[in-house]
């Protein structure tokens, strides 16, 4: 097959020469057109930093900087600056600078007035200026003469010059323990203490031209979070997020995102978060937030009188929690670690991926290259954070980086850690399956719904991956229809239905369900291919109605899953306005769990007096009626449920399943690698790879088979299967040769960006050993990467000894044992040959 976007040439991929660089694989876009892209593979070998590891940094000296809390830090170039905040017995107002390069602390160069020693400020960098606005100040130990402030402070960085700027007009009410932030040249300042009360205001100033500039108040509107303290804010997607805080009796784990550009506050709800699904932090306070790419990143607090150090990330896009479990490397026991493949003294050990267990140590890991094991020294330094709150965090490059903070027994610290993100692109799975169910491309069943006949079409192969019932009825749908074909005698259509014959489309399925309307089955097919429906609109009725004729299909389809997504968007909207229909609607479906939720909802001392006070509970029918007065004058006891809930399976492992055997009856193309025929499915082929999607739209071959490959090269068989596994479910896990074949396979058949890639590339990097390296190095020599042949052929010189009784090294092809010879011929002298040679 041509490519429709790599050069036609081998694999060795080197789009990334410039990015191979970071530390990470990295996030970067790049163009399909480009014929000239993937040329080359170039890997930079280090140094890098394992992703997810916590590092423990170099502590901030007590003769630089006192261990404090209730501080700020600010990221600006290479350096890390901390500005005021207290030590436990008074508040500061120094300025210390932490160089990321050379882990280094020293005292910042400051010239001017700084600000009068404060804490529970805030700082934000604009342009080469740091500002800091508010804070309290005074005397810790008394309260008497405690005062807030809402001056603002200008520290440029260049010349170390502080400067405060006197504001004419009306400004913000002092305030501490507030959230801001930088965005579209100006400061804004949102909620915090007054002295006497929690505040939620939120107040602008533009950073141009302080000649020029005045606060202004914001008008703030939709779902405004509650007046609240001690919380961080971060901007993402243009989006300022605020999540948790002190809030008085109203504390709650809720995160509210900000809309600049029309000023508007939306609550992100968690309720419709499958019980399956992580769930979000504890309602916390004195707790960090950080963005990177498109992840909000939380990070200690005081969370119900606990100091928890798990670090939990939020995908914006996604809208889902998750707790980042730390690399092995992070916290590093007394077990032994896996040998690794040694290089010579320039080059840095490949650490792994690897994520284990965590045993409570103190230990620097380090690696030993001349033997088969990775050794600690005896001196304990854990490498992960303990809890701890009022810290701060700031992110430079691909890291965030957290500072002091008051841990256990009230003691301030003065440590730096140091994380490492992943900044791999997002997984398109839902987006691309998405996409195919609005375009409709490819369809091949048409269902025929209700008393009206009303159509719906879809695939075959993402309805049977996902749902036993509707598989059913394909199935009997095609029967019938392989019965009628055979008795009309039609000769070209005599082979089973579904699959592709001569290049033909096959007909049409249609398949008939009474029972579904076509409004709550689009939903329902909306939830097949991506695993989400929409929300309902907050307070509409119609919404909240569809969605209950959703879940009634659910049950009758057994989609699990489904079932329960619904059930908890209908109990997170049911209202005082909605109940009694949503209620009634309930008991008409015989929808009994949510029948219940709406009978307890009514029956509330809060609620019973206004419900029945409504116009809509006179028309209720009167067995409604009867229930809810006898379930306000004696409620059920609540029977205790032991039963594990069944969650069902996710768009992911249904496509798993399919892949390796499910969806082998309803396969309708062959790929063809290398004259061995692999079965697949157009419709998921087609909705992950641009290559793929124009082919099945242009033309079909004639037989029904593609060939497959990469460019000129076509890859091993255990290559193209872990290709295929990223096309239907998205798994990037595979052996390090794998990498090296599929390093061209995104821009060779247009994957949607470039994660595959980023995976391929890090997992290269990181993961050669000496008892992969001879399988690598036949990857790089079929794909022509002439660096990673060279660099395996470096390992090998330098771990012959133990790679000499590798079996695999007797498989090698003769060209390969040649290379070998002549690279240790140019590497070992006279004697190392002559001591090797008694060795073996």
């Amino acid at each position: 097959m041509a490519g429709t976007g790599g050069s036609g040439g081998p694999i060795g991929a080197g789009a990334l020469a410039g990015a191979a660089r970071s530390k990470v694989a990295p996030s970067v876009d790049f163009d399909h057109s480009c014929s000239d892209s993937v040329e080359y593979l170039t890997l930079n070998f280090g140094p890098f930093e394992t992703v997810h590891r916590w590092r423990r940094l170099p502590p901030c000296d007590e003769f630089v900087g006192a261990r404090r809390s209730k501080h700020t830090v600010v990221a600006y170039k290479d350096a890390i600056y901390v500005f005021g905040g207290d030590n436990g017995k008074t508040m500061l107002n120094d300025l210390l600078r932490f160089d990321v390069k050379d882990c280094s602390w020293c005292r910042a160069f400051t010239t001017g007035t700084p600000p009068a020693p404060r804490y529970h400020h805030s700082a934000v960098v604009y342009g080469s200026s740091m500002f800091v606005f508010g804070g309290y100040t005074g005397d810790i130990y008394s309260n008497s003469n405690l005062k807030n402030k809402n001056d603002l402070f200008e520290y440029k960085f260049a010349t170390g010059q502080w400067t405060e700027w006197k504001i004419e007009g009306r400004l913000p009410v002092a305030r501490s323990a507030h959230g801001a932030t930088v965005y579209s040249d100006k400061l804004w300042i949102f909620a915090g203490y007054d002295g006497n009360a929690r505040l939620n205001d939120m107040w602008t100033i533009g950073l141009q031209d302080r000649e020029l500039t005045c606060w202004e108040e914001v008008a703030q509107s939709g779902e405004i979070p509650p007046s609240c303290c001690n919380f961080p804010v971060a901007v993402c997607r243009d989006k300022m997020f605020v999540f948790s805080g002190q809030s008085g009796a109203k504390i709650t784990n809720n995160l509210f995102q900000f809309e600049f550009k029309d000023k508007t506050w939306t609550r992100i709800p968690t309720e419709h978060l499958l019980r399956g699904s992580p769930p979000p932090p504890q309602r916390r306070y004195g707790h960090t937030m950080v963005a990177f790419d498109r992840h909000l990143y939380v990070f200690g607090g005081a969370a119900d009188n606990t100091l928890p150090n798990e670090l939990h990330c939020y995908d914006v896009d996604f809208q889902t929690w998750e707790v980042v479990q730390p690399s092995s490397d992070s916290e590093v026991g007394g077990a032994e670690v896996p040998e690794r493949a040694a290089a010579s003294e320039e080059a840095t050990a490949l650490a792994s991926e690897e994520r284990g267990s965590f045993k409570k140590s103190r230990d620097v890991f380090g690696l030993d290259f001349g033997t088969t094991t990775a050794k600690q020294p005896s001196t304990p330094a854990s490498e992960l954070p303990s809890g701890r709150l009022f810290h701060a965090a700031a992110v430079i490059s691909d890291a965030m980086y957290i500072f002091g903070g008051t841990v256990d027994n009230n003691i301030r610290s003065g440590e730096m850690y140091r994380f490492q993100f992943s900044c791999y692109p997002k997984c398109t799975l839902h987006e691309d399956y998405g996409r195919l169910w609005e375009s409709r491309q490819f369809c091949d069943v048409e269902f025929v719904l209700g008393e009206k006949e009303e159509c719906v079409q879809g695939h075959v192969a993402i309805v049977t991956a996902r749902s036993r019932w509707l598989r059913r009825k394909i199935v009997q749908a095609r029967e019938r229809l392989a019965q009628k074909l055979e008795e009309e005698a039609a000769p070209a259509s005599r082979e089973a239905p579904g699959v592709a014959v001569g290049g033909a489309r096959p007909p049409m399925l249609h398949v008939a369900i009474r029972e579904a309307e076509a409004r709550p089955f689009e939903v329902l097919m909306q939830f097949l291919y991506t695993d989400k429906i929409k929300y309902p609109r907050k307070g509409h009725v119609e919404d909240v109605l569809l969605i209950m004729d959703v879940y009634k299909l659910a049950l009758s389809f057994q989609l699990c899953r489904l079932e329960q997504l619904c059930r908890q968007y209908i109990e997170a909207s049911v209202d005082l306005q909605n109940v009694l229909v949503v209620c009634e609607s309930a008991a008409r479906l015989q929808l009994s769990q949510l029948k219940e939720h709406c009978l307890n909802f009514v029956v509330k001392e809060s609620h019973f007096n206004q419900v029945i006070m409504m116009k809509e509970f006179e028309r209720l029918s009167s067995p409604l009626i009867v229930e809810i007065v006898r379930r306000k004058q004696q409620p059920p006891p609540r029977a205790p449920s032991d039963q594990p809930m069944d969650i069902g399976t996710s768009l992911i492992q249904d496509m798993k399943a399919y892949l390796e055997g499910a969806g082998a009856e309803f396969c309708d193309i062959t790929l063809l690698l290398d004259g061995h025929p692999r079965p697949a499915h157009k419709a998921i082929l087609a909705a992950r790879s641009s290559y793929f999607e124009a082919m099945f739209r242009s033309f079909m071959p004639e037989d029904g088979q593609v060939n497959i490959s990469i460019g000129e090269m076509v890859p091993s068989r255990q290559a193209f299967e872990s290709m295929l596994r990223y096309i239907y479910y998205g798994e990037v896990n595979m052996p390090p040769e794998d990498s090296l074949y599929l390093f061209a396979a995104p821009y060779y058949y247009g994957f949607y960006n470039n994660r595959l890639q980023a995976y391929c590339k890090q997992n290269l990097e990181m993961n050669v050993t000496v008892q992969n390296v001879l399988q690598i190095l036949e990857a790089a020599d079929k794909t022509q990467a002439l660096d990673m042949k060279r660099h395996c052929l470096h390992i090998i010189v330098h771990q012959f000894t133990k790679v000499s009784k590798l079996p695999t090294l007797r498989s090698l092809s003769q060209q390969l044992l040649l290379d070998i010879i002549d690279s240790l011929a140019s590497h070992i002298s006279d004697k190392q040959c002559a001591e090797l040679g008694a060795d073996i």
